[in-house]
Formats: C-alpha cells, sequence, structure tokens
C-alpha cells in the first residue's frame, strides 16, 4: 500500500476520534460522574469494593466520605500481594503489569498497577488522541509518511511470580500492536535495551538515515541525543539530517528551560512542538491548539479527577473538591481514582488551571519538589520561567539545574542556594544572578514579600556546577534516561549537598 494511502488513512481514523472528544468539552463534569459511577459497579466486588461497601455508593460525597485519600506506601501491601499473584484486591480484571516508577529518584522504587483497560483505554488511547489533536489542527500533515523517533526508558520487561514490570513505556512497548512499530524507529529491540549509553549510539546508528518526521521523549533526555546526533553526523541543524521533521512531541518535564536550544537545532519557525502530560499512572493531558502552552484535561480515560488546594495541602484543613469546583490560576495537587484500581490516590504532582471551559491545566511542580521553609511557596514553574528569561538576556544556555534553602542559623537570614550547569555560560554571572532573582519575585508575591528589603531571604546564590554533573549523579545511581531526573526544588539540602561533593571529589 502506498505511503500517501496510509498517510491518508490513519488521519481519517484518528479523526473519527473528535466527535468523541466534542462529548466531553460540552459536558465535562457530567461525563466525570458517570465514569466515578462506573469505575465504583466494576470494583464492587473486589476486597476494596466490600471493605467500603462499594455497592451503596451512589454519589461523590458518600464515595468521598468513606474512601480515604491514600499515598503509594499505604497501598503498597496490597500492590504486592497482586505483584505475588493475588488477584481482584482493587480491581475486577486481572492485573500483571506493573509500571516501575521512573521518575522518583529513591531507592525504593513504585511498582503501579497497570490493567489491560489503562493500557487501551487511557495509554494507547492518549497516544492516538494526541495525533487526533495534531492532525486536526496541521490538515496537510504529512507525519505518516515517515516514521517516529521515540527515546522511551532505559529498562526492559522483568517476570516476577507471573507478573511483569519495567519503565511504563518499556509495557507499552511490548504489548502495542505489530503494525505501531512499522511507524516508529528505533526498532523494539533498540528501544528497549537497558545500558543508556548503548542505547544511544544504537538509535544514532538505526535513525540516521531514516526519513523521521517526527519525533518523542522527555526534552532532557532528547537533546542529549539530538546533540549526539549531531556531532556524529557533522550537520549544523537536524532538519539536514531530516527535511521532513515537522513535530516534537514531549512531556516529563518542562519544556521551558531548553526551549531556545530546540529552536538553536530545529531552525524553522513555524516547527511544531506538542506537550503532553502522563504518568506511570495514567495519561492526563495533551495539548489541543498549536502553539499554545496549555494542555486539554482528557476527561474519559478511565480517571476520576479531584483537587486539593496547595494551601491547605498537608494540613488539618486539607479537602479534596471535585473538577466542577476548581477555580482559575490555584495551585492544585492531584488526586486521582483510576481503571487499574488506584483509589483517591495522590500522584504528587501539581497543576493550576487557566480555562474552565475547556478545563486546560500547567503543570506546576510537584507536592513535594518545591519550596516552602520560608513561605515563598516557590514551584517549578517559577523557577522554569525565571531561568528562561535570565538564559534569554544573557545570551546563556543551561542544561540541568536544582534548588535548596540555606536555613537560618543564629541571625543569618536564610537564602535560596542553586546548582546549575550551563552548556553557554552567560557573558556576565552577576547580571544572571539579578535577573533570575527578580524574575522570581515579579512572578511570585509571596517570594517577592520575603525577599523584600532581604527581609527574611538574602540574595540567591548560584553555583556553577562541572560539566556533566547532573548526567553523572543519575549515572552513578543507575538513572540514565527515561524519565529520571534529580528534583529541580527540595525544602531539603540532601540533593545539594550530594552534587556539591560529587563536584568537589572530580575537581580536587
Amino acid at each position: 500500500m502506498p505511503l500517501t494511502i496510509i498517510n491518508s488513512f490513519a488521519s481519517w481514523v484518528l479523526k473519527q476520534r473528535i466527535h468523541q472528544i466534542e462529548l466531553f468539552l460540552k459536558y465535562p463534569n457530567e461525563v466525570q460522574e458517570e465514569l466515578l459511577m462506573n469505575l465504583i459497579q466494576s470494583a464492587k466486588y473486589t476486597s476494596l469494593g466490600r471493605q467500603y461497601d462499594f455497592d451503596s455508593i451512589l454519589s461523590y460525597n458518600s464515595f468521598c466520605n468513606r474512601v480515604p485519600i491514600t499515598s503509594y506506601e499505604e497501598i503498597q501491601p496490597m500492590i504486592e500481594r497482586t505483584r505475588n499473584g493475588e488477584q481482584n484486591l482493587f480491581w475486577n480484571s486481572p492485573i500483571k503489569w506493573f509500571a516501575k516508577s521512573s521518575g522518583t529518584t529513591n531507592a525504593k522504587s513504585k511498582f503501579i498497577p497497570v490493567s489491560n483497560e489503562a493500557l487501551e483505554d487511557c495509554h494507547y488511547k492518549g497516544s492516538k488522541d494526541l495525533l487526533c489533536m495534531y492532525l486536526n489542527n496541521n490538515e496537510n500533515s504529512e507525519m505518516f509518511l515517515g516514521k517516529s523517533l521515540r527515546l522511551g526508558g532505559s529498562s526492559q520487561i522483568y517476570e516476577d511470580n507471573n507478573s511483569y514490570f519495567g519503565d511504563l513505556s518499556a509495557i507499552l512497548i511490548e504489548n502495542m500492536p505489530i503494525w505501531a512499530e512499522f511507524s516508529s524507529t528505533p526498532n523494539n529491540r533498540i528501544s528497549l535495551m537497558s545500558h543508556w549509553e548503548s542505547k544511544i549510539a544504537a538509535i544514532i546508528n538505526e535513525t540516521k538515515r531514516e526519513n523521521v518526521t517526527s519525533f518523542a521523549g522527555v526534552p532532557s533526555w532528547m537533546l542529549v541525543l539530538m546533540n549526539k546526533m549531531l556531532e556524529e553526523t557533522g550537520k549544523g541543524n537536524l532538519l539536514e539530517i531530516w527535511p521532513n521533521l515537522e513535530v516534537y512531541f514531549h512531556g516529563g518535564v518542562s519544556f521551558e528551560p531548553y526551549r531556545e536550544q530546540y529552536k538553536n537545532i530545529l531552525p524553522q519557525k513555524d516547527f511544531k512542538y506538542y506537550e503532553i502530560y502522563n504518568a506511570s499512572e495514567g495519561f492526563f493531558a495533551i495539548q489541543d491548539l498549536n502553539y499554545s502552552d496549555d494542555l486539554l484535561l482528557m476527561l474519559d480515560y478511565g480517571i476520576f479527577y479531584e483537587f486539593i488546594p496547595m494551601d491547605t495541602f498537608g494540613t488539618e484543613n486539607q479537602k479534596a473538591i471535585r473538577l466542577a469546583d476548581v477555580e482559575l490560576d490555584k495551585n492544585y495537587a492531584i488526586v486521582i481514582t483510576t481503571n487499574s484500581g488506584l483509589w483517591r490516590y495522590l500522584i504528587g504532582d501539581t497543576v493550576r488551571f487557566t480555562s474552565l471551559n475547556p478545563y486546560r491545566i500547567r503543570v506546576t511542580g510537584r507536592t513535594k519538589h518545591h519550596i516552602n521553609v520560608f513561605g515563598e511557596e516557590l514551584m517549578i514553574e517559577n523557577t522554569d520561567k525565571a531561568l528562561a528569561e535570565a538564559c534569554k538576556l544573557t545570551n546563556s544556555e543551561i542544561i540541568d539545574y536544582t534548588v535548596a534553602p540555606i536555613f537560618m542559623k543564629d541571625k543569618e537570614k536564610g537564602a535560596h542556594e542553586w546548582m546549575i550547569e550551563f552548556k553557554t555560560l552567560p557573558y556576565d554571572m552577576e547580571l544572571f544572578r539579578k535577573i533570575l532573582d527578580e524574575t522570581l519575585q515579579s512572578i511570585n508575591s509571596d517570594y517577592e514579600a520575603k525577599r523584600h528589603n532581604n527581609m527574611t531571604l538574602n540574595p540567591l546564590i548560584i553555583n556553577v556546577a562541572r560539566p556533566n554533573l547532573f548526567y553523572d549523579w543519575l549515572k552513578d545511581r543507575d538513572k540514565l534516561g527515561g524519565q529520571h531526573k534529580i528534583p529541580r526544588l527540595s525544602n531539603s539540602r540532601d540533593y545539594l549537598e550530594q552534587l556539591k561533593t560529587m563536584q568537589i571529589k572530580i575537581t580536587a
């Protein structure tokens, strides 16, 4: 079958989904309420369903009054029992797949259950919807005339007691239909390689002669691959290697700190960037418009959403609200109930709503990865924006960063200490520091109040990381590739002190 026919047919099939999306855009709250009741009915005869008497739950109010909000640590024993062969504990269909959490930097891994329903009705559906929205906005796309370069995690699937675990990307590759491999590169064998550095070399070798029209992966790690590709081929930009490139699908970390670097290696004004928001626990939101920073919350993927305002999160006044009750421009912690048997589960991410009709969001950070030691409520969204501005005005580029508090001691005031690895150093480091600090104040009033006349916070401190410091830190912990990253913000100094120790050891 000619590629042009394949392109046209694939476009037609994906666009049929637009009518279903329009349904939840028109009736978002009704779709969510019906979804919740269906989830409860599906699981009413499970151990957990009997424990909370799901059969008698007929409304959201009775659901939230009866079922507690949970963390991974609280449900881990039940997950371990399922991994050891017990079924029907928290979901009614057999669960044999477990996504080994790839975002955490802790030594202890999480194993997130992935049901067949979640694979089909959430993860794969989300991937198809991403293409659907892109094609709907770009009718002249010829994306399917070439291949999509994918960069997933660096973990193969492992078997244990007839259950299987690995990075979510590895599980998706393992279960995807055979025909899907024909439109992707590299092949499954390379995609599932565990050794990151060997995998990068193999990807370059296989893909540099392919007709790549799109690529997908985490911005930080994809940048590593693309820079190595340019180095290997001797080309000045990616369009010299793949002249038909038209879109980059990205997620996992904020794109903002890397935007200018991508513009340099993709020097095409109308090149498209499409963001997604997914995790081991589910596929949540998709950029539905060209040149937008907002993500459409997807409401029919078997996930029921609740939100906890961050100004009460972790306090005795903490209360979750449903989608119908959210407000614009407030930070919320996300709570999900899913078709994999996660019930009122805190995933650890924070978002704010930029639109209520339809419901669009921006990811602002992590519940554990922010700084609020002095009441400054500093979020990752703040630091990413401020860094981008400082880089723009000082002609610099960054690779990675982390921030930690300097605690008050005796009569000394507090401060924030940064470790930044630059690809291109600022022409004036003091100007960079000044712009970074002032931009943070302009976008975060709590930070501004604490910095006013050095009332609580002294000026921020910047440590310039040696080349490859963050890469070496991750490699030392066997966390290269995928969605692994060092937490950008922390209320403790643990990560920063580890990096400073590693920096001293190498440079000494």
